[in-house]
This record gives C-alpha cells, structure tokens and sequence, in this order.
C-alpha cells in the first residue's frame, strides 16, 4: 500500500520550512525540532559565562585564602618549640625548655632505603597520586565502620604534612576539607621531594622529639645519613604512635611494628626477602647527656619569655641563651633557705648587683610542689620596707638626718597610727626614727612632704604596682612584689635611678648599647647619699641588727599588719637582697619580725657571698628578770633582737647566766626602745579584700588597702 508521504509529514508536528518549501518531505537523518527563539539562546549563553567566572572566582578566593593562611614558608617551620637551654654566667646549664628539633634532612643525601621505608609504611602511592588518595580514603572509611570508631586516618604523607604544618588536630569534616584544599596547593608548588623532605623534617618521633634528624640522633646517636635498614624501620613504624612506640619505653612494641615495615619494603622491592630474614632488630643507643638539666625553675619561668623573643630567626636546632644568674650564687642561695627555721611559712629571695642584673632567685620552698613565684608574682605589703620612699621625699624636700621629727600619738580623722606597744620618745631626729622604725614619725613625715611626693618617689625608684594615695600609705599597706621593692633599693645602692631588673644580657651587643639598655634614661639623685646614712643606721644600731656583718651593710626591716609578712631588704657594695616570709594563706606567722628570720637569712647569704664575717655586737642589756621561786628553775629571756636568749637556771647553789642562740630567733624583745624588733602595724583600718596575686587557697584574705 502506498503511503502519502506529503500528508504524513503534515500530521507531524512542526512546519518545516527548507529549501524545498513547507509541505516538502523532511531531509534525509528525521524532523528538524523547533528552535528557541534567539533571546533564549543569548540568555543561556549568559548564564554559562556567569557560571564559569563564579567558579573562577572561588577558585581566586581559595588561592589567595591558601597564600594568606597556609603559606609555604610554614612548611618549614617546627611545629613545636625549639629546645632551649638556659646557662648561668659560669656557663652550667640551669633549665631547659622545649622540643628536640635539629636541622631539615635532605632527601638526596639520605639512603634510597630511609625516605622508602616510610614512603612503604605511610603512603605507598606517594609518587602518583595528586595529594590524596581516593583508595586510601575509601579503604579506612570502610574499616573504621567495620571497627565502629575511628581506627585508621588514610592520609596521605601530603595530608599529613598539611595537618601537621598548618591546621589544628581536630577531626572535623570543615578541617578535612581544609587538609585536602592545602594538599592540592602543596603538589601545586612543591616537588614530591620537598614534600617528603618537609614531612621528615616535621614528623614526631615521640620522646619530645620531632624530625628524622633529632630522632636519629636521640635513638641511635647517629646522623639520619647513616641509618641502618633496621633503624630506618623502627623510625617509620614509630609515625603511627610515636608515644606507645618509643623504643625508650616500649622496645618490644617497636621492634614488632619495626618488623610490619620490613615486610612493606620488601613488597615493594625496596630490600629483598633474603635481606629481610637476615636482618637484625634495631638495638637503642640513646645519646648521652652529661647533665640532667631541669625543666623549670623560678628563675626559668621568669625569664624564659625574654629569651624566647630574643632570637626567632632560629626555626630550628638546640639554643642556648645565656643569662645573669651565677650558679654559685643560687646554691648558696637554695641552701640558705633549706636550713632557716621557716616551719610551714614559705620564703622568697632576690639578689641582683646595683645595675638590676639578677644573680639569685628563689620564689618558693619547693619549686616542685608550688611553681608559683613569691618573688615576681606575689603581692604583698612591705611592711616599713616602704618607708624608704617616705624619707627620700623629706630628703629631696630639704630635710636632714639629723632634723627632728615629732614621736608622739597622732590623729588624721577618725584613724590613729600607733607605735608598737604604745611607746613614744616625744622627739626623734629623721635617722633615729628611720632606724627605730616608728610608724607615727614615717606618718607625720609624709604628711609634711606630701603623700604625692612620697608615691613620685616610689614610681621613680621603678615601684609600678598600685599605690593606694592614703594615711596609712608610708606603713607599707599597698601590695607590690618582692622584685620591684628590690630593684628600687638597688637603686639607692647605684645611685641613680630606676634600676631595671633583668635575667638576660646580650653578649652579642656592643659594649655601649649594653650599657645604654642599661642606664638608659636613669637619673642620679643627691640624696641617696643620705639615705644611705639612714640605712646603715638600721643595721648598726635599729631594727636590722640582725643584719650586721664585719663591712658595710645597708638595709630596711619590714613587718606587715598582724605579722603576716616579714621582710628584709639591704645591700652591701655589690651585692643587693630582698627577703620576704610569708604564708601563702596570709596567716600570721607568729611574731616572725622583718628583724629577725630574715635578717639572719640576709646575714647568712651575704656572708657566705662576699665572704664577710657577721658582725660581733654585743647583745644588749638583759632586762631585770622577774621573781623567781625557791627550788630549781630553768628559763630563757630574749635579748632583744640579737637572735640569742639569755639562758637562767637557779637552784641551791645560786644563779648562772649564759647566753645562747634563741631557738626560734622570733620572739619580740621587750627591752629598752633602741633594742626592740621591728614593730609590726598597729592600728592600721583593714583594706578590702584581694587575692589574685597570691597562689591558691583562693579564699585567703591577705590585706591590702
């Protein structure tokens, strides 16, 4: 049967319209569909260019975002701390700080096997994927659902290196993205070889050590170009674990995982079996250390920081940084404080030369139990340390030591200074009041003088903590730090001021920028001169006796509100000190004087440091002793603040008197003005509470107004 085609093709739908016309049969292939009308095609057209500069776009935004976050420079970079060594002036190392991490290896240099055995273990297709490993991926996805958890990472060495060098541990789905972003730009800018020779350089190897470099040495004592097949094994098995496989601590365990190694080098043709089946487990040879050298001290702690920012261009290698600390020095030091008397109170000590170069520091009993610093964090009042500040006011004010002051009951308002036991002298010139100590004349003199002059004078001696602008202000009932109260003593001891306390010294500066960092901007001050005559006084003849050694000593007692703190601050020609006692609970110490425990730690570190004798004063008159009843008798009177008792027994055949050293060299003297200790705070309004300067327990209630 014939078929129209011409009507066949009209029941279709469309309308051709070709070169034969409409109606005339379709060209050879079918219809021609209808099509879109011309704004329709512009406008996908539009729509396609608009697409593709979008997604050229982002890929701009993750180019730069890459170059500004994850530059490649940080791929060489140690991701932790270099190892640091702190040395004394002697050159003995006193603390060390941070991670084994030595100089980058280089792949070239280093047996084909090395770089193979963790190329084996880590990342088989290292030299033919682009980054990541699809396979890898898919592989410890599927075991880790099988496991239930998270048992297997499949990064690659690449991956790894991004981890490692630019992002945070979290395992998060944005973090993985971000590896896998920083991966592509890492095959993008490097060679496999400076990939493989940043990730050997990086990688941990437990024992607080990072790089094949360190931990061939640390391992082995070799240098990782002369690494056995063996050893080799056991560093590229150590990546996967490097804390439970440390052949230090678990040989047996690194040596099995060793082994899984070999047995990936020999699939891959990089050792033969016949090699494998020889070889002998890795033995450790850990490299020596002539000294255990300590992670931590109070000294470390405080200066660590400055040595820290003092050269960063070292990324990476051992340093050692030298300081002001004379190992001599801080064992006299350690051991004067070990033998005091302290009972269950805790002590601080700093000494420094006149120029603030700190040779000794002690922050605490036992840096082990409490690393917190008594020295440099610790606020507490001086006590009448601070009438330092008082008398140089009056000094600069044109005052004398040989002026007069007023000793006699006072009254500012409602509040009324008091001298210990209510005793007054009615007249006192300035250096007997100084020596003596008396609270009403320092509260007298700095009102003539101003109290705003009293806190210049404080500022200017280098004192920065707060300073509460009071009456009570010259009794030391501020809180400020043991270091900044011995740095300004130091001060008058240099004659000139501030005195900036530092650990470090840079050997490496010339002569006269050392001293410029020094004295730079200091000020010398003609009364220092007379201060110096008031604190001679306290030693020879006041509160400080205790002090006294066979030369020049020069110092200030000091005794806070209950006696809570004690203090005693001097010098000599080269040599200045401060010594606090104290209980970190603020509780009282039980009559402990500035006068007397540490005086005689003053006495007993200065004369083992300069080698003077203490001095031989005479103890002063012992008072009348009280009725005694018939029959044997044994007892002990204080002999002021001389640090002995006089010893009396009576029995039938009489009296005998001997003096002897005080068992607790504490007890307050209750002899003539001129003999007693250093009078703690009386009558002194309580100040609010505060007590983020202190260590814990956080609900003491030290002081401070």
């Amino acid at each position: 049967m014939r078929v129209d085609q011409s009507a066949q093709w009209q029941q279709m739908p469309g309308d051709y319209s070709g070169p034969s016309g409409p109606g005339m049969p379709p060209p050879p292939g079918g219809p021609v569909p209808p099509q879109r009308p011309w704004w329709r095609r512009r406008l996908a057209n539009v729509r396609l260019r608009h697409v593709l500069l979008a997604v050229l776009a982002v890929f701009m935004l993750i180019i730069a975002w890459l170059a500004i976050t994850a530059p490649l420079s940080k791929s060489l970079q140690p991701i932790a701390a270099p190892s640091l060594t702190l040395v004394s002036v002697e050159g003995d190392p006193i603390a060390r700080r941070g991670a084994d991490i030595r100089e980058p290896v280089q792949v070239a240099k280093l047996p084909k096997y090395v770089p193979a055995a963790f190329v084996s273990i880590e990342d088989r297709g290292f030299y033919s994927h682009w980054g990541i490993s699809i396979r890898g991926i898919g592989r410890a996805l599927w075991r880790n659902v099988r496991g239930g958890g998270v048992r297997e990472g499949g990064s690659t060495i690449t991956q790894q290196l991004a981890k490692t060098s630019f992002l945070s541990p979290q395992r998060t789905v944005g973090r993985k993205l971000q590896e896998v972003l920083i991966s592509f730009w890492l095959e993008a800018w490097l060679t496999k070889q400076q990939i493989l020779e940043r990730y050997l350089s990086n990688v941990y190897f437990g024992d607080n050590v990072y790089g094949l470099r360190a931990a061939a040495e640390h391992y082995f004592s070799v240098p990782p170009e002369k690494l056995s097949v063996a050893q080799a094994a056991m560093l590229a098995g150590m990546v996967k674990a490097p804390t439970r496989l440390a052949p230090t601590n678990h040989l047996r365990l690194a040596r099995a995982r060793a082994a899984v190694v070999i047995g990936t080098m020999v699939r891959d043709h990089v050792i033969t079996a016949a090699q494998a089946k020889a070889m002998k487990p890795a033995s450790v040879n850990v490299e020596d250390d002539d000294e255990e050298v300590p992670t931590g001290t109070y000294f470390a702690d405080w200066v660590l920081p400055s040595a820290r920012s003092q050269d960063e261009s070292e990324a990476y290698g051992a340093r050692e940084v030298q300081t002001t600390l004379e190992s001599k020095l801080q064992k006299l030091a350690l051991q004067t404080v070990r033998t005091a008397p302290l009972g269950k109170a805790q002590v601080a000590l700093v000494a420094m030369r006149p120029d603030g170069r700190v040779v000794a520091m002690i922050g605490g009993k036992d840096y082990s139990r409490s690393p917190f610093n008594r020295a440099t964090q610790a606020r507490r009042q001086p006590g009448s340390t601070f009438k330092l500040f008082v008398y140089l006011a009056a000094m600069r004010a044109g005052m004398h030591p040989d002026d007069t002051i007023e000793d006699a009951p006072l009254k500012i308002g409602k509040w009324q200074p008091k001298n210990y036991g209510d005793h007054y002298q009615g007249s006192l010139t300035l250096r007997d009041a100084f020596a003596f100590s008396s609270n009403v004349a320092a509260v007298r003199l700095s009102e003539k003088v101003g109290r705003a002059n009293v806190i210049r004078a404080a500022r200017d001696l280098g004192v920065t903590s707060p300073l509460n602008d009071n009456p009570s202000l010259p009794l030391g009932t501020s809180g400020v730090t043991l270091l900044e109260m011995t740095q300004a003593y130091a001060a008058v001891a240099a004659g000139s001021y501030p005195v900036r306390a530092h650990g470090l010294d840079d050997p490496d500066k010339p002569w006269w920028q050392r001293m410029w960092h020094n004295y730079a901007g200091t000020t010398s001050d003609g009364a220092f001169g007379e201060m110096k005559d008031l604190l001679s006084a306290v030693v020879q003849k006041g509160t400080g006796r205790a002090a006294a050694l066979q030369t020049p000593v020069f110092g200030k007692t000091g005794t806070s509100q209950d006696y809570r703190d004690a203090l005693f601050i001097g010098f000599t020609q080269d040599l200045v000190v401060g010594i606090w006692v104290g209980n970190d609970d603020n509780s009282p110490l039980g009559k402990v004087a500035g006068g007397g425990l540490p005086a005689q730690i003053f006495r007993t570190f200065v004369s083992g440091a300069t080698g003077a004798a203490p001095a031989n004063v005479p103890p002063p008159a012992v008072e009348e002793a009280p009725p005694i009843d018939e029959g044997d008798a044994n007892f002990a009177i204080p002999i002021g603040d001389s640090g002995y008792d006089a010893g009396v027994r009576v029995n039938g055949d009489g009296v005998r008197v001997d003096v002897q050293p005080s068992p607790d060299g504490d007890r307050p003297d209750r002899g003539p003005p001129g003999d007693r200790r250093e009078p703690p705070l009386v009558n002194v309004p309580p100040p609010p509470q505060g007590g983020r300067d202190r260590p814990p327990p956080p609900d003491d209630d030290e002081p401070q107004e």
